[in-house]
């Protein structure tokens, strides 16, 4: 049975329509962030694939369309509906609120799927707990596409409490996805330590961060705009909320990209200077590009660079051999090398 839609009388001015205002105001600001992350990404790996490319050209798309729709909203409800100052309570809901809520979701997905491939990466390639992060995104996914065809039909935008068991589960949907999320990626890459202090760690450590905040953001804001729909009913300002949470999760996407480069110097700068010391030259004669794409770059994330066979010997020759010393006296032989 269908939830009975709040009281009328618990809707203000300020509550509703400057709830959406404000939301507004904070959701150009945070996609104001997402372009700068946007120019960031461009310019800084321009050898990245035609993949990867597109999948950031494909989100910042969606989201200029989604703050499109916002911006709608607020015009319908601001400007063409000046002469009533309750519209947004009481009048009709406008097309561009509703689809906002669907394109919004979307980019979710493709983001909390992105994320997904991390942990198929960095869990040895573990499809159950990878699937089980795609089944609760595409889930969630398609409960939004039910809750946007529903809300169609309703006559105003407070009666979208009417649609409040699908709300809920959407966002308990999407808030648990990013628990999980978070909470694979930390498991699979704490084994991943060794027992000894090494840059290795520094590195593994710097990723569980990363993974922890970007998960502990997005969450606390599904969980802000769950709690606001299902116990503040009087009121929008669930909507201030949930116009900010695509938005995150794009810049948590693009901030992952971007933060390869800086990954990477953590993990191999002194590796670098050691051996450009040894050696007197530059250790590679590869762009630094070429050499992160190769390195530490895999499907939407950073992994754990591969070491070949002669991987070693670049970095650690043998210089204390003298001639005529027999190479089978260095069998067994462990340098210890950097990540």
């Amino acid at each position: 049975m269908a939830d009975q839609p709040a009281p009328q009388a618990l809707f203000t001015l300020d509550n509703t329509l400057g709830a959406i205002v404000v939301g507004f105001a904070v959701a150009c600001v945070i996609f104001g962030i997402l372009l700068t992350q946007g120019w960031t990404y461009f310019s800084r790996y321009n050898s990245d694939s035609t993949l990867y490319k597109l999948l950031v050209v494909l989100i910042l798309l969606l989201e200029t369309t989604d703050q499109s729709f916002i911006g709608h909203a607020v015009y319908f409800y601001t400007v063409t509906s000046a002469g009533n100052a309750t519209a947004v309570a009481t009048g009709t809901t406008t097309w561009s609120i509703i689809l906002q809520q669907a394109v919004g979701s979307v980019v979710g997905t493709i983001v909390k799927c992105c994320f997904a491939t991390r942990v198929y990466r960095f869990s040895d390639r573990n499809i159950f707990i990878t699937g089980f992060i795609i089944l609760l995104s595409l889930g969630q996914l398609a409960v939004a596409l039910i809750f946007t065809i529903q809300a169609f039909q309703l006559p105003s935008i407070p009666a979208v409490f009417r649609l409040k068991t699908l709300a809920t589960i959407s966002l308990g949907l999407g808030s648990f996805t990013d628990v999980v999320t978070a909470a694979s990626l930390s498991f699979f890459l704490w084994r991943m330590r060794t027992n000894h202090k090494s840059a290795a760690n520094s590195l593994i450590m710097r990723l569980v961060m990363d993974a922890v905040n970007t998960g502990i953001l997005t969450t606390a804001v599904s969980l802000s705009t769950l709690f606001l729909f299902d116990f503040l009913t009087g009121n929008l300002i669930f909507a201030a909320t949930y116009f900010m949470l695509s938005k995150l999760y794009a810049v948590s996407f693009l901030a992952t990209l971007n933060a390869r480069r800086v990954v990477h110097g953590r993990g191999t700068d002194h590796e670098k200077d050691d051996t450009s010391e040894r050696r007197g030259t530059t250790a590679r004669s590869r762009t630094r590009e070429q050499e992160e794409v190769e390195t530490n770059m895999f499907h939407l994330g950073t992994r754990m660079p591969t070491l070949h066979e002669h991987d070693v010997d670049e970095v650690y020759p043998p210089y204390d051999l003298k001639p005529g010393f027999p190479p089978e006296a260095m069998r067994g032989y462990q340098p210890q090398f950097a990540l």
